[in-house]
């Protein structure tokens, strides 16, 4: 017990090192953007090279220049990244909360099948997807786009909430619907509350994979323009490259995805992952 307690701190500290190498590692990319789009950079024709720190947000004001139709597309994928999350929670809450309280038998199945096609690669669904538009009038809508991207996230969604309903207790469910409340009721009024952290996480996971979805947008539609397929103009060589104006564009994408995590960081907090465990 005595060297246990005595190898504690040592332990604690190399998992804190490791920790931090870690930290620095993925922040790494975001400071670099950070200061590329303050004109921040080094100067290589010195020897030996140094820093130019002279910051200024000029950059952010010459994004409305570069890409003029910069805020409507920023607007867009906004509308689009918040009809998407709406939408697939919904539809997945539904359908998780079906099966985390059913009892047939091939259910765990139809729940692994989910993780299956959500780790089906984007372009897998192209085609089908086109076709489908195609049929219901709705290719190169606004409308379509939204299905589309809930066609690709529902199974995900789904199976998180699926693992994180499984393991909440009917207890209160069962005692409301002695009472004689409707299943709606019991939806709305006792269910949902206790799970507002797992479907918090679940929408912001999905808000955020649907405003980084570049794919999709660029195929199935010309017309509706999202900040990823902007973000092309500025990586592509009919123009010359300029990686402190394509920075501040990078940060200003960013903006709504900060806001969404800092207005749900309290519900964040309060979820915990449950993997999806068999039930006999």
């Amino acid at each position: 017990m005595r060297m246990a307690i005595l190898r504690r701190p040592k332990h604690f500290s190399i998992c804190a090192v490791f920790l931090g190498i870690v930290i620095v590692v993925c922040l790494l990319p975001f400071v670099w953007t950070v200061l590329a789009s303050l004109e921040i950079r080094p100067d290589n024709t010195n020897s030996p090279p140094s820093w130019l720190l002279h910051p200024t947000l000029d950059r952010f004001l010459e994004v409305g220049v570069a890409e003029p139709q910069f805020v409507s597309e920023l607007a867009t994928s906004a509308g689009l990244s918040t009809a998407t999350t709406l939408l697939t929670t919904t539809v997945a809450f539904l359908a998780a909360y079906s099966l985390a309280r059913s009892h047939f038998p091939q259910r765990n199945l139809l729940v692994q099948s989910f993780l299956i096609l959500a780790s089906l690669p984007v372009i897998s669904y192209l085609i089908p997807l086109r076709n489908t538009l195609d049929a219901l009038h709705l290719y190169d809508t606004f409308i379509g786009t939204t299905l589309t991207e809930t066609a690709l996230y529902a199974p995900l969604a789904a199976y998180v909430l699926y693992g994180y309903l499984s393991q909440v207790s009917t207890e209160l469910e069962e005692s409301a619907r002695l009472d004689g409340a409707t299943p709606i009721y019991i939806l709305r009024r006792v269910t949902l509350p206790i799970t507002v952290p797992g479907v918090a996480a679940t929408a912001i996971i999905v808000f955020v994979l649907s405003w980084n979805q570049l794919l999709m947008p660029l195929v199935l539609t010309t017309h509706v323009r999202t900040i990823p397929v902007a973000m092309i103009d500025f990586f592509t060589f009919e123009r010359d490259l300029e990686w402190p104006t394509a920075a501040a564009a990078l940060l200003a994408s960013l903006l709504p995805i900060g806001i969404v995590v800092a207005a749900a960081h309290r519900w964040l907090e309060q979820f915990s992952f449950h993997a999806v465990q068999r039930t006999e």
